[in-house]
């Protein structure tokens, strides 16, 4: 809650003649909300974004005769309209007895680090700053958590679950052992915590970071990806390969770059399958790939 009680008093407490028109409209919501009802929309945002980002994936999955098809990474595997429903019923499983609740009772945590939510908000600068170091951070240590995931008692026992989907979907994002939601939960707290911002960046980083795993997990290579522009972002096609092989995989462990995998060799297979595609132009490579996969 806001320690103004008009926009005057906001005005007089920052030395300003005026709020901005983003820090008005912040006031005028926020004011009279508690920190914590504020909070609790991060919980909210994550399952819209659960629910309503991958469905355009799920249209493109449930009309392989488009043009869109020959997008598709894996073209032989099609999930129907029931196998995804059943993705997306487990995922929300797991969201309203775990994620949720972890996420509302972490609350503490936010207040210690230093999560503030009043005036005034922070420049576009500051919460892109702080948006691409929790990305660099999320990044860094997923890639090794991940790792670990793929050693013998890792997967058997926990990471297996993820890797139930070789041809993964959007809904597949958040799909996963409880266990692996804990675990691979702690890179996407790290940021925040070693650098805490402000409110709206904590939103913002949730809702950018589901985004990033649904389309990373889309199962679709489209070309004119906005992310395409992204330095070493990974991608779709990227991580799709990492489904492909499985439980054996030593490759493409990252979570949103390439580069912790180009620096530590674990891109290697994927490179080596890459080139094998480029001189393949019958396709057969592919084919046998997507036919065994």
């Amino acid at each position: 809650m806001l320690p103004h009680g008009s926009i005057q008093e906001a005005e007089a407490a920052l030395g300003r003649s005026s709020l901005t028109f983003a820090e008005t409209v912040w006031f005028n919501y926020s004011a009279t909300k508690s920190d914590y009802f504020l909070y609790c929309h991060t919980t909210i945002f994550v399952f819209f974004i659960f629910t309503l980002a991958p469905l355009p994936l799920v249209l493109l999955e449930l009309s392989p005769s488009t043009g869109f098809g020959r997008y598709k990474i894996q073209p032989r595997v099609h999930l129907s309209f029931s196998e995804m429903f059943r993705c997306y019923r487990d995922v929300m499983w797991i969201f309203f007895f775990l994620v949720g609740p972890l996420q509302l009772l972490s609350y503490p945590t936010v207040k210690m680090v230093g999560i503030r939510t009043g005036l005034p908000l922070p420049s576009g600068w500051e919460i892109f700053l702080q948006l691409l170091v929790y990305f660099m951070i999320e990044d860094y240590t997923n890639y090794w958590f991940h790792r670990f995931l793929h050693c013998k008692w890792g997967y058997e026992n926990i990471h297996r679950v993820h890797h139930e989907y070789t041809a993964p979907i959007g809904f597949a994002a958040s799909y996963a052992h409880w266990a692996e939601i804990l675990i691979l939960g702690i890179p996407s707290f790290l940021g925040p915590v070693i650098v805490p911002g402000h409110m709206i960046t904590l939103w913002l980083w949730f809702v950018l970071r589901q985004i990033e795993a649904i389309d990373v997990h889309s199962g679709y290579d489209l070309p004119w990806s906005p992310t395409k522009y992204i330095p070493f972002y990974g991608g779709a096609d990227h991580h799709d390969y990492h489904h492909y092989v499985g439980g054996q995989s030593h490759n493409n462990f990252a979570s949103v770059f390439t580069y912790c995998d180009f620096l530590y060799g674990t891109d290697k297979g994927y490179r080596h399958y890459k080139k094998l595609l480029a001189k393949d132009e019958g396709g057969t490579i592919k084919e046998n790939a997507v036919t065994s996969g």
